[in-house]
């Protein structure tokens, strides 16, 4: 794909990195692109693949790896925001009412068009006096109730006993009861990379580590972007008939790249995440803590063979590589600890991490905690259209409004209305779970890494399987089921250029475990270097670079 007759003639190359120099190759060259698209994160991605299924040219920039910062950092939930329905019943507010009714919607296609990422989770809401019974419960159906056709199941009331049974983790002293309810759980960081192969199939030109660095004009209107190669250090120039800014935390700051002027409409808020090991939570139930110091509800969630918890939500610099500051992890510990029957200490800790959350500032005197997950569309006088704020649930709505906006406001040339409601998304156009036997059955893999390939790849997954029977079904680390033939296939086919985006995104073994990770880091080096071609220096940098990060989750 993109590959021209010179680059083929280039021998020094491995395979992969002709693939990336033919593609930023293809940037350079082309005379016109009709979208450019800042940012590949959820909201980015998602944009390209609404563009590019309307048969838009599109291209896609992203100056770190896709879903680098915010993407790959959230809660792992595909929800409607229990918490903003209760904002909008107290303070009756229609518009926040159908901001989570549409986001329940969007749960059940996000669900639908994604099955081997995406599936539902059953939730624990306990419920410690008896005056919240009928209030949460209500609550919570009435959250059933929005979700129409699309819902994933019905919330039911149950005692005291059964809650127990369904999380033996809580606290029994003084619970009176709970109520169970479902919501979506996902894989943020492959619905990522699986939106970037989407649209790569339906043809747009994509490169991640490649930086917009100022904004090209003519006449007074957006016409490209100046970028930079961020592994190779060339500048180039893209052009285009419309440039959209979906650069998440970062978009205030590209908005002033066409306006110094720009008065900013994004803060950020911190929203922490902590792991911890599977004694802390059931394999296949949740929980929700309804209320913590500041207002927000927390999760405890099975992911991964591991148990999630988060979030906080405190007002926060908006950088690169944000860190959990121990205070915020003793917050979670101090919550969680509130309501389990078992301590947990900072060292059952795992990993820790932090990201950015993108919040419209559309009420100044709230806190960023009252902050409602809406987003922000907006055309600016030279024709920059910007995608602000949002939530990985709605990304796919939020990209039909960015691309139609872009056609009207551009006049391209799309042909026809949006396609995504039913496009399914790669890996999932044959995933069926008798997959997980055939990986079983043809390929002798053990069963948690079976398990692991089927819902990471879907009906991808016998193409890692094969790599595999290659010499590379050897485990990164004993105690996961990320497999050697994922890293290489992660630098073939799915645009991994350094080591840190294997270890983070391509798996999850980074955020889930930063010691194993640590362990495993040297051989993914290895694989990559290989198949790269990377000399001593670079081996070097990349293992530094991996290790500093890791270091960082601890």
């Amino acid at each position: 794909m993109f590959v021209s007759d010179s680059f083929i003639r280039i021998r020094k190359y491995r395979v992969s990195e002709m693939k990336r120099l033919a593609t930023l190759e293809y940037l350079k060259t082309q005379d016109m692109f009709d979208l450019l698209i800042i940012g590949g994160g959820a909201t980015g991605c998602g944009i390209a693949v609404d563009a590019a299924s309307r048969g838009l040219k599109v291209a896609l920039v992203e100056k770190n790896d896709f879903a680098e910062g915010t993407s790959s950092k959230s809660t792992k939930l595909v929800h409607g925001g229990v918490r903003y329905l209760e904002m909008a019943v107290k303070k009756c507010d229609r518009a926040q009412y159908h901001l989570v009714k549409e986001a329940l919607h969007e749960r059940g296609i996000f669900l639908r068009n994604a099955p081997h990422l995406a599936s539902r989770v059953p939730l624990v809401t306990p419920l410690y006096s008896w005056w919240e019974v009928p209030y949460v419960y209500a609550g919570l159906v009435l959250y059933d109730m929005l979700a129409g056709k699309l819902g994933l199941g019905r919330s039911c009331l149950v005692g005291r006993a059964e809650a127990l049974r369904r999380f033996p983790m809580l606290r029994a002293e003084n619970l009176k009861a709970a109520v169970i309810y479902y919501d979506g759980q996902f894989n943020d960081a492959r619905m990522a990379i699986t939106l970037v192969l989407t649209a790569r199939q339906h043809g747009a030109a994509i490169a991640n580590h490649v930086e917009a660095i100022s904004l090209d004009k003519k006449d007074g209107r957006v016409r490209g972007a100046r970028v930079r190669d961020t592994i190779g250090g060339e500048e180039f120039d893209i052009r285009a008939r419309c440039v959209v800014n979906a650069a998440g935390p970062f978009v205030d700051r590209i908005r002033q790249m066409d306006d110094p002027a720009a008065k900013p409409v994004l803060e950020a808020a911190s929203g922490i995440h902590i792991i911890l090991s599977s004694r802390f939570v059931p394999p296949d139930t949740g929980m929700l803590i309804p209320k913590t110091d500041d207002g927000r509800v927390l999760f405890v969630l099975p992911w991964q063979g591991h148990a999630l918890v988060g979030t906080t939500d405190n007002p926060a610099e908006i950088v690169e590589h944000p860190r959990a500051s121990e205070e915020e992890i003793e917050y979670l510990l101090r919550h969680i600890n509130r309501y389990f029957g078992l301590s947990v200490q900072r060292g059952d800790v795992l990993s820790a991490w932090s990201g950015l959350r993108p919040l419209v500032k559309f009420d100044e005197s709230a806190s960023t905690a009252q902050q409602v997950r809406e987003h922000l569309l907006m055309v600016s006088p030279s024709g920059l259209v910007t995608m602000a704020g949002g939530k990985w649930t709605s990304y796919r709505k939020m990209a039909e409004e960015a691309v139609d906006r872009a056609v009207a406001s551009a006049g391209l040339p799309a042909s026809g209305p949006c396609r995504t409601l039913d496009l399914r998304l790669s890996g999932a156009e044959h995933y069926a779970p008798g997959i997980f036997d055939v990986l079983i059955r043809d390929y002798g893999l053990a069963e948690d890494i079976a398990r692991h390939l089927m819902h990471a790849f879907g009906d991808q997954a016998p193409s890692v399987a094969r790599l595999a029977e290659d010499g590379l079904a050897v485990r990164l680390h004993p105690d996961h089921p990320y497999i050697e033939a994922e890293v290489v296939y992660a630098a073939r086919h799915e645009l991994a250029e350094r080591a840190w985006d294997v270890l983070a995104r391509r798996t999850s073994l980074a955020l889930l475990d930063s010691a194993a990770a640590q362990t495993a880091a040297p051989k993914v080096v290895e694989l990559m270097a290989r198949e790269h071609g990377w000399d001593g220096e670079r081996r070097r940098q990349e293992t530094e670079t991996a290790l500093e990060r890791l270091r960082a989750l601890a």
